[in-house]
């Protein structure tokens, strides 16, 4: 197997912390409860979207019954709280993080949550040093499932996408990277345990599989 060296870039949600169990209930309390007209979305439709792109999907859909303000106002209440106190970090995160470092390809993570959402994560569980980290917010283009934000990365940090690792969870993530033109490792968890995840290029289904994909293929 052939992977690339370049750099390794990693989503955050559902992949550093388990933060996609608690959007998911959020989903199912709230935003499928009650800020659509009718239907059932399934998670995967909009997990790995930026929060205020799931309003124009959901809007075209499925029909909205709140408005852009109530909607996204709802999700950076709940954001505090959940990355502030709630999430936990993956089992294995700090020991790739250092085995990657000593490596010496770049790092950085790649996220649809806002910056400052991120933040709260790298402070809380001491993520940094960085080199890059880069929230769909601060590009203007369309958020995953489009390729742009790790094209984008990339070019920040000096590489062609095709040198670029990526380690996705989600189905729109996934798509995200591979259009990208990245090497993509899809991470299985319980949140995404029977999900299709076959567009990467590998599964992983713990930190120890994600090491053993980096450092011995």
């Amino acid at each position: 197997m052939d992977v690339p060296d370049g750099t390794v870039l990693f989503d955050m949600d559902g992949v550093l912390v388990d933060s996609e169990t608690y959007w998911h209930r959020f989903e199912d309390e709230w935003v499928f409860a009650a800020a659509i007209e009718s239907g059932s979305p399934a998670h995967e439709e909009v997990t790995g979207m930026p929060y205020y792109e799931i309003y124009d999907y959901l809007d075209a859909e499925y029909g909205t019954a709140v408005s852009r303000d109530e909607f996204t106002s709802k999700y950076e209440e709940r954001a505090e709280s959940l990355y502030g106190e709630q999430v936990a970090l993956t089992d294995g995160v700090p020991e790739l993080f250092d085995g990657i470092r000593a490596d010496e390809p770049a790092l950085g993570i790649v996220s649809s949550a806002r910056r400052s959402w991120i933040d709260i994560v790298r402070e809380r569980f001491g993520l940094d040093p960085l080199d890059l980290v880069l929230s769909a917010e601060e590009i203007d283009e369309p958020g995953k499932p489009e390729p742009h934000v790790y094209e984008h990365a990339a070019s920040e940090l000096g590489f062609d996408p095709a040198e670029c690792v990526v380690v996705e969870d989600s189905i729109n993530g996934i798509e995200s990277a591979v259009r990208a033109g990245a090497f993509t490792i899809a991470f299985r968890s319980t949140h995404n345990a029977d999900l299709d995840l076959s567009r990467a290029d590998v599964v992983a289904g713990s930190f120890d599989e994600l090491r053993e994909v980096l450092f011995e293929s």
